[in-house]
């Protein structure tokens, strides 16, 4: 009897030990993973339970919180990459837009369409075209980023438990604030974004601001960077741009005023540089600059010994100096051959 008993003790006492991680390997997570009965364990302690089915391990995870910082970092993770994927998704459309806007076609009746409305040509106005989608595909690429990135940046705070009411409170009571002391901020922003959109001018035309005149190299919300023919590099806030003034938009006159002595044949004089001009719109090398046949428009002024009689043409947008430049050195010419004098205006 004693040694029966004796003997069944250890026997059952092994049977319970291999019996107790048996038990316990058939638990569910409810058991580990929750504080109160009834309450749901979360998606993390549940994921880490059925890959572990450690009790143990599973207590001290939830026990210390590492569940839901788990499942903040994770979703924090996911929220920061979607966001990048969303700006980069949202680039690549904007940049295929504009080069779209930048690089379209147009048919043969079209272009001569535009040729009679715009008074330019095809070619200028696809250059045209393409300034102003390189402007905007900048800045529309910038408020993309600020958008995107923002919305992911307040919802990664909601993760982190932060409560965000009086975060956007204080925000709004700080922009107030900024607002009246950076108002000039808001002026050339807001002029920046009317420019842009209503296409008053772009890289690569030349502008006349009144404090400066040059070409414009970059332009943004706030300020435009234009250099002029002396190399300078200016830099003006777009909302102090009273009044500007674009040279490279559609199409250029160049007009010449010039003075021959007032005992010169009028008629002759027209006719000798109505000639020059037609010859010179007609080389190769210029026949694309002169939009128009140039046009003698007769005797502007007449300033003591000298009759001023006035030549204009219609040119490419910019090109302007070049054309005038290059009329005058051929009238030079022409009046030398038919004996035509040049004058000095007197004084007035």
């Amino acid at each position: 009897m004693y040694g029966t008993a004796a003997s069944s003790a250890p026997v059952a006492h092994a049977a319970g030990v291999l019996a107790e991680p048996l038990v316990k390997m058939d638990g569910k997570a409810e058991s580990y993973c929750v504080s109160k009965p009834g309450d749901a364990p979360s998606a993390t302690c549940r994921l880490f339970w059925n890959i572990t089915h450690s009790p143990d391990a599973t207590r001290f995870v939830h026990n210390y919180g590492l569940d839901d910082w788990t499942g903040k970092l994770v979703a924090i993770i996911v929220t920061f990459v979607i966001a990048l994927v969303v700006r980069n998704i949202a680039h690549r459309m904007i940049t295929k837009v504009t080069l779209r806007m930048a690089e379209g076609t147009m048919s043969e009746k079209v272009r001569e369409k535009s040729k009679t409305i715009f008074e330019g040509s095809p070619a200028l106005l696809s250059q045209r075209r393409a300034q102003r989608a390189k402007t905007l595909g900048s800045v529309l690429r910038s408020v993309a980023s600020v958008v995107i990135m923002g919305t992911a940046l307040f919802s990664i705070l909601g993760y982190l438990g932060l409560n965000l009411t009086p975060i956007v409170a204080s925000a709004s009571v700080i922009g107030v604030a900024v607002g009246f002391g950076a108002q000039n901020i808001v002026k050339d922003c807001l002029a920046g974004m009317f420019m842009l959109l209503e296409d008053q001018y772009g890289v690569g035309d030349v502008i006349d601001v009144g404090s400066a005149k040059g070409t414009v190299e970059a332009v943004t919300l706030r300020v435009t960077r234009m250099r002029d023919v002396n190399g300078v590099v200016w830099y003006v806030p777009n909302g102090e741009i009273k009044k500007v003034g674009n040279e490279s938009q559609n199409w250029g006159r160049a007009v010449l005023d010039i003075p021959v002595d007032i005992g010169e044949d009028v008629e002759k004089v027209k006719d000798i540089l109505q000639a020059t001009a037609d010859t010179m719109a007609e080389d190769p090398k210029w026949s694309d600059t002169v939009l128009e046949r140039p046009s003698v428009w007769g005797v502007q002024a007449l300033a003591g010994d000298a009759l001023v009689i006035r030549v204009v043409l219609k040119t490419a947008p910019g090109k302007q100096g070049d054309c005038a430049r290059e009329l005058r050195e051929r009238v030079k010419v022409a009046f030398d051959e038919a004996g035509v004098s040049v004058a000095t205006p007197s004084a007035s």
